[in-house]
């Protein structure tokens, strides 16, 4: 079975659709209901690779309110362990604010709460339950120390670290240096790399500047038109799974999760990747982020479709 272990972040998802996403200064009506979702990339990650079957462990903060108890019950559910997010009086839970446009496309903005307070303590204080799986995932909604530290107790104990790096931003060259495989969408490929990725030219070179920091794999999702594996000699491109998109809200994290229990398993990298794709286009085809999570029945289902 695969063992993976989640640090990041818990957020409680308001969500609106609307007919479209609003311009800067203009009011647009959405629907009548306001949709309270648990989503965060890092607990959504962990509720996506629980559903599809790993024995997985979440580390994280969330406020000691109601939206932190509802957070971690729902992650409860789908049997994540929860032992190590610890409730933060001082915080309140993070909160994202999500509308959702016709045909599927989001605007998202986060109140990081909670999340912003996840330090090197807190990772430490979870070494042992590190050092028992056999991957690591993160993303980047809670503060960079806290991501470090974990990537480096994972080298410590030879735990494969998997990074998502989202919301995008520039990471140091200690941190890229511990990854073994990084899982960037085409804007935080640009933003890390300093590279254009329009064509395979210029993906490749993104991916050879990655590499030049330490990264040893680079996976680059890229929406409708599925994903790309980059190694030393190849690119190789995994078209997406055809679907009728509802919400990309987490499309990206249910990649993430298909892909890393997929490779926990002991898939190949390119099986690995087409898991990532099956789950990315199910949870398109479902309103909010954890909800939408695929079981391993739907993705089994659908990887038989193509």
């Amino acid at each position: 079975m695969a063992r993976i272990v989640v640090i990041g972040s818990l957020n409680m998802d308001l969500v609106v659709q609307v007919p479209r996403i609003p311009k800067p200064g203009e009011t647009v009506l959405g629907a009548d209901d306001l949709h309270m979702i648990p989503g965060g990339k890092g607990a959504n990650q962990a509720y996506g690779s629980a559903r599809l079957g790993a024995d997985v462990a979440m580390i994280g903060r969330a406020g000691d309110d109601s939206f932190g108890e509802q957070l971690i019950t729902n992650l409860k559910k789908a049997c994540v362990d929860t032992h190590h997010i610890t409730r933060d009086s001082n915080a309140s839970t993070g909160v994202a604010l999500i509308v959702v446009e016709e045909g599927g496309q989001n605007s998202i903005v986060v109140s990081s709460g909670a999340n912003g307070h996840v330090s090197p303590l807190d990772i430490s204080r979870a070494e042992a339950v590190i050092q028992s799986v056999n991957l690591l995932l993160l993303q980047l909604e809670i503060p960079l120390p806290a991501v470090i530290k974990a990537a480096q107790l994972a080298q410590h104990h030879g735990i494969k670290v998997v990074l998502n790096p989202a919301p995008a931003q520039l990471l140091p060259e200690e941190l890229l240096s511990l990854i073994d495989i990084l899982i960037p969408n085409e804007t935080e490929a640009s933003l890390l790399s300093g590279c254009d990725v329009g064509t395979d030219d210029e993906i490749k070179q993104a991916a050879d500047k990655l590499r030049q920091f330490g990264v040893k794999t680079v996976i680059m999702t890229r929406g409708s038109r599925g994903s790309s594996l980059i190694t030393e000699n190849e690119i190789v491109h995994f078209p997406a799974f055809p679907v009728e998109s509802v919400d990309t809200t987490a499309a990206g994290d249910a990649f993430v999760s298909g892909f890393a229990v997929a490779f926990a398993e002991g898939k190949s990298f390119p099986e690995a990747v087409r898991y990532g794709n099956a789950a990315g286009a199910l949870a398109s085809t479902k309103l909010g982020a954890q909800p939408s999570m695929p079981d391993r029945d739907a993705l089994d289902s659908i990887l038989q479709t193509v």
